[in-house]
């Protein structure tokens, strides 16, 4: 099946300018049509943007990004992976509230999505599959980084429900 689009609307589609960071360049001589997308069999949520066959926007949603409404018709996001800031100037408010809207919305699906996949991750791969021997005994456990460690054991150490991530503070738990 591949991309689906399941939002569209119009607008003038900008980005920041590379070398002053401050100004905003027109990508779009007039407003186009910029969708959101969804994969399905990699889960993700993009915008698209094309003016002509030419793509100005191909921004893969993450849930670390923030759509932010500067004024009545225009928001921006940074993409930190195209390494720029886009800008959407909208023809009314409401259609940038919808866009807003969405993009909360498919910043959220994207959280989940994220989260499920690294659960699919701790399932298929056990400490004893990938680790060296020994591995086990190490203060560095998920318990002791989610600071729930409490006499834990090696042979304690299987989830039976899902817990909550580590802050951005921690270090990710690894098998390596």
């Amino acid at each position: 099946m591949g991309e689906q689009p399941i939002f569209s609307t119009r607008a003038h589609v900008f980005q920041i300018d590379p070398n002053t960071k401050k100004n905003w360049v027109p990508t779009s001589k007039h407003a186009v049509t910029v969708s959101y997308f969804f994969d399905c069999t990699r889960n993700v949520y993009r915008i698209i943007s094309l003016d002509g066959s030419k793509a100005i926007i191909n921004s893969t949603i993450t849930p670390n990004m923030t759509f932010t409404k500067t004024s009545q018709k225009f928001g921006q996001w940074a993409d930190s992976r195209a390494n720029t800031v886009y800008g959407l100037g909208f023809s009314s408010e409401s259609n940038l509230a919808k866009f807003a809207e969405k993009f909360a919305e498919f910043k959220e699906a994207a959280r989940i999505a994220k989260e499920k996949s690294q659960e699919k991750m701790e399932l298929t791969s056990t400490p004893s599959q990938e680790s060296a021997p020994g591995d086990l005994q190490s203060p560095l456990t998920s318990e002791s980084i989610n600071g729930t460690e409490e006499g834990v054991t090696p042979d304690t150490t299987q989830h039976t429900e899902p817990r909550a991530e580590p802050s951005h503070n921690a270090l990710p738990f690894s098998h390596r």
